[in-house]
């Protein structure tokens, strides 16, 4: 089950590594059909935020419309999506950012 974060352990919970932050609200039809798919993720940390209890994330994320997913690496935001999404397209994501940096010759 995925994490739920607040405004006070956000950042000590996605500065390392990839992670993919389930930006949500509990009223939200689409978020609650997203959260099995998000938990079928592999190779990656999965955490939730409640942008209704949570508002200056959801301002500091620019959240637009739910759900959002950010991908973070070491803190950073990589990549978003906005809705409900395949658990291929998800995963495809997750694996982009797990890939090791290509070797130059």
């Amino acid at each position: 089950m995925a994490q739920e974060l607040t405004e006070a352990n956000f950042v000590e919970n996605t500065d390392q590594g990839v992670v993919v932050v389930d930006f949500y609200a509990t009223w939200c039809g689409p978020c609650r059909a997203l959260a099995p798919v998000l938990e079928q993720l592999q190779n990656t940390k999965v955490v939730k935020v409640d942008v209704d209890q949570n508002q200056q994330l959801g301002v500091q994320y620019n959240i637009a419309a739910l759900p959002t997913v950010v991908f973070l690496k070491d803190g950073q935001e990589m990549d978003r999506v906005v809705g409900l999404q395949s658990i291929t397209q998800l995963q495809a994501k997750v694996d982009a950012l797990n890939a090791p940096p290509p070797q130059t010759p």
